[in-house]
């Protein structure tokens, strides 16, 4: 097995097609087809289903294009580290951001990274905290933002900032900044909720159980983003967190209001892996983006939020 064997598994994966994979490898094809067939010579079993409409990877070919893509992933990272550039951080660094705060964080971080740091390349996922979790417990990520994760054998977490829930309807429904809702007055409403087991419904759940209010859940989604569009519809009531609906708030797409009887909040952390060697290159960029959220918070640009103690 060697690097030319997984770059092949891993691009025909990708492209679903032999040919189109040698295109991009700079390799005539039955090159490919050999390396294909190598690793499952070598691994005995099938890699890939062939068919008419292309390749696609079997059961066990899934298993070693996710493993074949990390390690290829680790080289690219190794490489960029140990090139020769005398005083500067080099390496890759591939940061894991909540959906709610990649707009506010990820151009400011990838130009603060550039302008202090251009040895570094930075590689930004946003998505939902249990999976940015996952994917740092398996070194997809090498930090990530995360909430209400206190440190675990694997991972450890800085505390940054909590920020309040509120409750988000169409703008008609008379929400508003200055009066909080009583969770029991949102839950009488049909809910656009996140999917059971997302973290953020865990919270909205505890809420709903302290408050002694059942909910009318109309829909779940994954997609903070279709939460929003499914209220702008009519379809319910949602709840979120400030930052990711303050610019639509804004700009009167939708109204919101803070949730209270109970309050809840949501805390964020920066979560990295305790195991093994930190790069410097990771370092680096841990600090500018732990500098940012606080700088967001304390010149308002995060709304509700407020810094954690270290």
């Amino acid at each position: 097995m060697d690097l030319k064997q997984l770059s092949s598994l891993v691009t025909v994966a990708e492209v679903g097609s032999v040919t189109r994979a040698a295109e991009l490898l700079h390799l005539v094809q039955p090159a490919v087809t050999r390396h294909i067939r190598t690793l499952e010579e070598e691994l005995g079993v099938v890699l890939f289903e062939r068919s008419r409409q292309g390749m696609r990877p079997t059961a066990a070919g899934a298993v070693m294009v996710d493993r074949a893509r990390r390690a290829l992933a680790e080289l690219d990272r190794g490489r960029a580290e140990v090139r020769p550039a005398p005083g500067a951080v080099t390496g890759i660094v591939t940061v894991g951001l909540l959906d709610s705060t990649g707009d506010l964080l990820g151009e400011p971080l990838v130009s603060a990274v550039r302008r202090d740091h251009p040895g570094v390349e930075l590689r930004l996922t946003t998505a939902y905290s249990g999976h940015l979790q996952e994917w740092l417990d398996d070194g997809v990520l090498d930090l990530s933002l995360l909430y209400n994760l206190d440190s675990t054998p694997s991972l450890n977490a800085q505390p940054l900032v909590r920020e309040r829930l509120w409750a988000v309807a169409p703008p008609g429904a008379g929400l508003r900044a200055d009066r909080p809702v009583p969770f029991a007055e949102a839950a009488a409403h049909p809910l656009v909720m996140p999917a059971s087991g997302h973290a953020l419904r865990t919270l909205i759940d505890t809420a709903a159980a302290r408050a002694g209010a059942h909910m009318d859940i109309s829909v779940q989604t994954n997609s903070m983003r279709m939460q929003k569009k499914l209220v702008l519809a009519g379809h319910g009531w949602t709840v979120l967190p400030g930052l990711g609906i303050a610019e639509d708030v804004a700009r009167g797409a939708l109204g919101a209001a803070p949730l209270c009887a109970p309050d809840v909040w949501r805390s964020i952390v920066l979560a990295m892996p305790r195991v093994g060697r930190t790069p410097p290159a990771v370092e680096v960029v841990a600090r500018e983006l732990v500098r940012l959220v606080r700088e967001d918070v304390t010149q308002g640009g995060w709304p509700s939020a407020e810094l954690l103690p270290a």
